[in-house]
């Protein structure tokens, strides 16, 4: 989906409101002579505050391409890596090279989750660079062979688990995120069970359904990719409420209530 940056909400330059004297500092609060002007409010320096800032306001947004499609292609790839050395496509020995392939979907979810970040998305940006972080550990964890990997790398998914079921929670109207974090939750879950416990069925459990989380997340991205290059929905993705009013609404509607999100208001 793609939303514009917020860039500034700073005025790009002074603006004298009508009526303003020639001797008069704008926002200073004082007249000619130092004297606080009408309006001072006296417990802030005699600064005074315009009731109403928007014609002296400017906000400057700057459209970029969605990254969510290499986001989920990412998640993908990784995901059919690690789902073939879990159900035994690749030998034993293979634990490092699956380790430094995956390594790559750790640098391509950082880079989109910052741009989500930068494009208002708090779920797609927080969803992708927990992904990044993931696939980090994961990585690390493979190619280095710890003391004791396995089971820190176990407590990891179980966490990551509980992390994609409060997510799943919330993004209910984005239904392809929704279904992408609900097919996460039992792969990884899965994965924790076999990586605490050894119990190779597990092993051989959470390979599948790392397969299966490839399959969702490659179908996300590809109708999120057409959707992005045909300006409409192409492919069902079950978009709902504001999700769906950000494709199909006009851009007055993007522009609703910007003023108070991230990046445009004074404090987070």
């Amino acid at each position: 989906m793609t939303e514009p940056i917020a860039e500034s909400s700073a005025p790009s330059q002074t603006v004298l409101p009508a009526g303003t004297a020639s001797g008069a500092v704008p926002g200073t609060g004082s007249g000619a002579g130092g004297v606080p002007a009408p309006g001072a409010d006296p417990l802030d320096g005699g600064r005074h505050f315009e009731p109403d800032l928007r014609r002296m306001t400017r906000v400057n947004l700057r459209p970029i391409a969605s990254p969510m499609p290499l986001g989920f292609y990412a998640v993908a790839i990784a995901s059919v890596i690690v789902g073939c050395f879990q159900l035994g496509v690749f030998e034993d020995g293979a634990r490092r090279a699956v380790g430094l392939v995956i390594l790559p979907a750790f640098v391509l979810q950082l880079l989109v989750g910052i741009l989500a970040f930068g494009a208002r998305d708090v779920l797609a940006a927080t969803l992708m660079t927990c992904f990044s972080g993931l696939w980090l550990a994961s990585a690390l964890t493979m190619v280095l062979a710890p003391p004791d990997g396995v089971r820190v790398l176990g407590v990891l998914n179980a966490v990551f688990a509980l992390f994609a079921l409060l997510m799943a929670l919330v993004a209910g109207r984005k239904r392809a995120m929704w279904l992408v974090l609900c097919t996460a939750v039992p792969r990884f879950t899965v994965a924790a069970l076999a990586n605490l416990t050894g119990v190779e069925w597990l092993g051989l459990a959470s390979g599948g359904l790392g397969l299966l989380l490839a399959a969702v997340a490659l179908y996300t991205a590809f109708a999120l990719m057409l959707e992005d290059m045909r300006g409409t929905e192409v492919l069902p993705i079950g978009r709902s409420g504001p999700a769906h009013h950000a494709v199909e609404g006009g851009l007055s509607v993007q522009l609703h209530d910007i003023e108070r999100q991230a990046g445009v208001r004074r404090t987070l």
